[in-house]
């Protein structure tokens, strides 16, 4: 099953996505945050039904997709899960996750204009990720039963400004900026390990690369952060990016004014974003 986030008649409202051209919209939940908070929230998206009163079909062709899940509580990242990545950067592999944050405010829709001011473009970068959305309330959990607290997955562009990010041996602030971050375009509760993700500019390949080079698998990921602190419904950890990134090439390639970067993931979707830089 495949959920979104759609901009409606001035508000947003949750749907469930039944074919490429038409989508259920989920009575009484303005967004997929509201829509996990109820525990039996896939019964409720499951179902939907455009004839009831409460429901109505949306036409997908012109539908504006605001982030798949608006309001998270938590945006965890994880930097360096791919062994291709981290051979690129010259690291070890890892014994445990690097973990960093990022809020809600960093969030754009799918398809949105990414604006990046000019003093944090010198070194625009970009990383595809495959997101994984928290379902239930997850607090120390074991690693077997991680998977269970998962409500599905999804598409990230993490737009990383590398001059920001190299400021100190702290990330954060490289990986914050406002609306810099392509997310959606539905949360997929499907999933298959080995999955292909990929990264293209203005059309050209850059990253290619299977899950199956994730040092650190989704269900590892969501065991490990929830021993140092509650996953609430909604929560995104975002998973890390393989190689290929532009500031790891010689010479190193930035994203440039009007380039458009396209993030997909085998079977859930892609992010398109087109990089305005003023």
């Amino acid at each position: 099953m495949k959920l979104a986030t759609l901009r409606l008649q001035g508000t947003t409202v949750a749907v469930r996505v039944d074919d490429e051209r038409t989508a259920t919209v989920i009575g009484g939940y303005r967004d997929l945050s509201a829509l996990l908070a109820e525990p039996d929230w896939k019964s409720i998206a499951e179902a939907a039904n455009g004839a009831q009163a409460t429901g109505m079909t949306v036409d997908l062709s012109s539908a504006d997709y605001a982030p798949v899940v608006p309001r998270p509580g938590k945006v965890i990242c994880v930097g360096l899960n791919y062994a291709s990545h981290i051979a690129e950067m010259g690291r070890d592999k890892p014994e445990y996750p690097t973990l960093f944050a990022k809020f809600a405010e960093s969030l754009a829709g799918p398809y949105d204009d990414v604006v990046i001011p000019a003093y944090a473009a010198g070194a625009l970068d970009w990383e595809a990720e495959l997101a994984v959305i928290i379902g239930k309330r997850a607090r120390q959990v074991s690693e077997d039963t991680a998977s269970e607290y998962i409500a599905g997955y999804s598409v990230v562009n993490d737009y990383t400004m590398r001059d920001y990010q190299f400021r100190s041996i702290q990330w954060d602030q490289g990986k914050w900026f406002e609306k810099a971050t392509g997310f959606g375009p539905v949360l997929d509760t499907d999933y298959v390990p080995g999955t292909r993700i990929e990264a293209r500019l203005d059309g050209e390949l850059m990253q290619s690369a299977t899950t199956d080079d994730l040092v650190f698998e989704p269900a590892r990921l969501v065991h490990y952060v929830s021993q140092i602190v509650t996953l609430q419904p909604g929560d995104v950890i975002c998973t890390g990016t393989a190689g290929g990134v532009g500031h790891a090439r010689k010479p190193a390639r930035y994203i440039q004014d009007g380039e458009t970067i396209e993030i997909t993931v085998e079977g859930i979707g892609s992010v398109r974003n087109k990089t305005i830089i003023k």
